[in-house]
């Protein structure tokens, strides 16, 4: 019995020890430690919002700032906003703007005072985009009317079979080059431009960004050599484009559209030089102008966002005049005027087409001003004499 009591007492005396052993190695964190763990938060009740009324509020930096409200970061995205130029180690020479994040404030023809990138937005999708495709979608009604009503317009006599050099193989070449540069332009911007509206849904994101891709390259190869054969075209028919006191009346006329009889009119009548100057010499300086900019070819240029905003739209407006322009040039040099697709084909016109057609010019082949064969290449037929 004692012996049992004994053991009891040493079990009770081991257990107590263990006990207050496991209690000593219970080690509580300081309280500085607590304050100091994890992330610091910020308790709404310390936030300030009457320090708004504390006068010079709105000049604080960033860091004065945050002493009376923080997390309030207004100043820092303040300055951001306003065009401030942070640290880049990059050469401003190869990047100017490579410390800018946000541009200054400005306000382009049909914005609004905001940001230059907001702005050229504003621009390009309240003003360019929808008026721009409506002109063009009003250029195409307007032919599309006058082929249905009028139809293709015929020779009222009949073809003698004798020929008329009306293009030379030098200027139908130039001029095939320009029209196919000007195609791939024409078809790629629209993609481009316009694209997301009535192709996007139909074939999907995936295809129409890789197509969208494609005709971006297509785009930025055929800017050059529509560039440079749109200089070539200048020269050649410049010579026939000079303006005369017979495109007066042709103008007064509207080139007997409405009369139904023929005008006369030298090589080129007053429409066709409407569109030599108005279409190839003005909008196409406009539009090879800035395209080089967007495209970065004119060197010594800085090439900030600021000047591919202002590059982009001025292209997009003299190029959508262009286009709208030359719908209607296309238009009559195809299933408009019977013959003259043949005319840039081949480049030789009947003598009842041209006699129509351009009376003043057929009257001087005629009279010998001028010769009714000025190449060298053999004609399909007999030529016309004087």
């Amino acid at each position: 019995m004692k012996t049992t009591f004994i053991a009891a007492l040493l079990v009770a005396m081991t257990c107590f020890g263990s006990a207050t052993a496991q209690d000593k190695l219970k080690v509580e964190p300081p309280a500085k430690a607590q304050a100091d763990a994890g992330i610091k938060g910020q308790s709404i009740l310390d936030v300030k919002p009457e320090a708004s009324a504390e006068p010079g509020y709105g000049a604080q930096t960033n860091a004065e700032r945050a002493k009376v409200q923080p997390g309030n970061n207004a100043p820092m995205w303040r300055s951001v906003g306003s065009g401030v130029n942070g640290f880049s180690s990059l050469p401003a020479s190869e990047a100017p703007e490579a410390g800018n994040l946000i541009q200054g404030f400005v306000q382009y023809p049909g914005s609004n005072l905001t940001n230059a990138g907001e702005a050229w937005r504003q621009v390009r999708n309240n003003w360019i985009i929808p008026y721009g495709g409506s002109l063009l979608l009003i250029a195409l009604g307007a032919v599309a009317l006058m082929y249905f009503g009028k139809g293709t317009m015929q020779l009222h006599g009949q073809e003698t079979g004798k020929k008329i050099e009306r293009f030379t193989a030098l200027e139908r070449s130039a001029h095939w080059t320009n029209a196919i540069a000007f195609c791939v332009l024409g078809i790629s911007g629209i993609v481009m431009a316009f694209g997301k509206f009535f192709l996007l849904p139909v074939i999907g994101s995936t295809l129409f960004g890789w197509l969208t891709y494609a005709l971006k390259n297509a785009h930025n190869f055929a800017g050059p050599l529509f560039a440079v054969s749109l200089v070539i075209v200048f020269i050649t028919f410049i010579k026939d484009n000079i303006p005369s006191k017979d495109d007066i009346t042709w103008l007064i006329k509207g080139g007997g559209m409405f009369s139904g009889q023929e005008v006369p009119s030298h090589r080129f009548n007053a429409g066709e030089k409407v569109v030599f100057w108005g279409g190839v010499f003005f909008l196409g300086a406009i539009v090879v102008a800035s395209g080089l900019v967007l495209d970065k070819l004119i060197p010594g240029l800085i090439y900030e966002r600021s000047t591919m905003q202002i590059s982009h739209m001025i292209h997009a407006v003299a190029t959508v005049l262009m286009m709208a322009m030359f719908i209607g040039h296309i238009y009559m040099g195809t299933v408009g005027m019977s013959g003259a697709y043949n005319a840039m084909r081949t480049g030789y016109v009947d003598e009842t087409w041209a006699k129509e057609h351009h009376e003043l010019w057929y009257n001087d082949i005629k009279a010998g001003k001028i010769p009714a064969q000025r190449s060298s290449e053999p004609a399909p037929g007999p030529v016309v004499r004087a």
